[in-house]
């Protein structure tokens, strides 16, 4: 008589496929997380965030779908600092020499500690970095781009990476794929220095007539000529390899559609560092002149432009209910970095940095209190946030969401902030230090910034540095424009902020 059992074979087969279905389930079920990091983006420079000059209309849906914070900052008022924090949930004073970093630096980011992307891989999410990078790469200065270069963002936590080193402005202006530079003809092999000229290219200082877009006068940005404008440092061959700045948005965005339509059914982390409005600003023709900002405006239209078209293949993908997106900008903004692009003669009345003072490199809020929005379509309701937050909490936060463990000597400026993030809960940081021009802590409201003897105004860039040599005290809740210095009337509560400084400085 035949048996209709099954064999204890085909049992173990049916139970194997069952868990690995109900594995690929709840694989699912977790969101995909993408970071989209602007470069100089101002608190003033959306619409959402009280822009009148120039319209942001993908933002703009994108905070009417999530939570609008109007309290969040970057730790620093410069890019390699504040990207640092980002990404170790420290502060980045914390670490020597982790300041802008020239194009040839080495990796600064620690190999052996947990990282954001770091967290993501531990849950079983896939891992990747389109974009600006600018924490460094290799062991050392001088390192050979014609090989392999590492270590670098594959070895702190991303399967995939597609940067280029440091920032359009600097030199190499070249594509890094996992290692390689791409499209490399090894019979041009390249050279890079910050310290000499090396090869025979025209720099714009010799040779300014060969320049589409003039340097400001003595911001250094007058070296090797490319895609006729001139950089910071000097390089020498690969031309074949070097990138031109109108394709530079595109490129990255193609590689990020990409991530999304790759992994539609394994979860990802994608953290997306735009380049826009960073310097040189030189938009795609598509772009040029839809502003009335000159190129700084177009570069920011081209910003939204590009959020939408991530929005759209999310949509596309069927994963745009279960993605949380964080978009928000490293620091403040800045108009004149070294750059004749008429940021500065076609301002028309727009304000960068909204209601705030001071703006890139400042002490200021205008240095660090950014533009930040968190959307999550299947969670998230749509909602205005004043709760203190910051990107350094990033790391905790998604840890906390995905039951991931932080050691306890590791990621220690990072806090959770996962149900303020969700608009769960409107109870912020309790305090924050913020790195411009001088250290500053703020609690309840109050900001105190240390006595600082550097320069009041960083002349080139004509912004307040946030310097003095006088204790500083604002009360942010009733003068965000920090224009009442209130240290003499509150002496105590100067006392109390400088104690509270020293407490987290000495933090283990």
């Amino acid at each position: 008589m035949k048996s209709n059992l099954l064999s204890p074979r085909s049992v173990l087969l049916v139970l194997l496929c069952f868990l690995w279905h109900q594995t690929t389930i709840a694989q699912q079920k977790k969101p995909n997380v993408i970071y989209i990091c602007a470069d100089d983006l101002g608190y003033g420079d959306l619409s959402c965030y009280g822009a009148t000059k120039i319209k942001t209309p993908n933002l703009d849906a994108l905070a009417a779908n999530g939570v609008l914070f109007t309290n969040a900052h970057a730790t620093s008022a410069t890019c390699t600092p504040s990207r640092y924090a980002m990404m170790t949930g420290e502060y980045p004073w914390r670490k020597d020499g982790v300041r802008i970093l020239p194009g040839d630096a080495a990796l600064i980011v620690p190999q052996n500690k947990i990282t954001l992307p770091g967290v993501f891989k531990k849950a079983g999410y896939k891992t990747a970095i389109v974009g600006k990078w600018h924490l460094g790469i290799g062991t050392q200065v001088d390192k050979d781009w014609n090989g392999d270069i590492r270590p670098g963002p594959n070895e702190v936590g991303f399967d995939y990476s597609f940067i280029f080193p440091a920032t359009a402005d600097r030199v190499p202006t070249v594509f890094v794929e996992n290692h390689r530079v791409i499209a490399l003809d090894t019979n041009d092999p390249i050279q890079v220095s910050y310290t000499k000229k090396v090869g025979d290219e025209p720099t714009g200082k010799e040779h300014p007539e060969l320049l589409k877009m003039k340097s400001s006068p003595g911001q250094g940005h007058d070296q090797t000529i490319i895609n006729g404008i001139g950089r910071i440092g000097y390089m020498s061959g690969g031309k074949t390899a070097r990138w031109t700045d109108e394709e530079l948005s595109f490129t990255f965005l193609n590689k990020a559609k990409q991530v999304i339509t790759d992994n539609k059914t394994t979860p990802f982390f994608l953290y997306f560092a735009l380049t826009e409005p960073h310097v040189p600003r030189m938009p795609a023709t598509m772009f040029k002149g839809t502003s009335a900002l000159g190129y700084r405006g177009d570069a920011i239209m081209q910003l939204d432009w590009t959020v939408g078209q991530i929005m759209q293949q999310l949509k596309a993908t069927g994963l745009d209910k279960n993605t949380i997106i964080v978009f928000s900008s490293d620091n403040g903004p800045v108009l004149d970095d070294g750059y004749m692009d008429e940021a500065v003669t076609k301002q028309n009345g727009h304000l960068p940095a909204g209601p705030l003072r001071g703006g890139k490199y400042s002490a200021f809020e205008g240095g660090t209190r950014v533009p930040f929005i968190v959307s999550w379509p299947a969670t998230i309701k749509p909602a205005k946030s004043d709760a203190l937050v910051c990107q350094v909490d990033l790391l905790n936060s998604f840890a906390a969401m995905l039951h991931i463990s932080v050691p306890a000597n590791e990621a220690r400026d990072s806090e959770n902030m996962l149900d303020v993030l969700l608009g769960k809960s409107a109870k912020g940081r309790d305090a924050l230090v913020l790195q411009g021009g001088a250290l500053s802590v703020v609690k309840d409201n109050w900001k105190y910034i240390t006595p600082n003897k550097g320069p009041a105004l960083f002349g080139g860039v004509n912004i307040e540095s946030g310097n003095s040599e006088s204790v500083q005290l604002y009360n942010l809740k009733n003068d965000v424009g920090e224009q009442n210095n209130l240290a003499e009337k509150y002496p105590e509560r100067v006392k109390e902020m400088a104690v509270l400084l020293e407490k987290i400085k000495d933090k283990k």
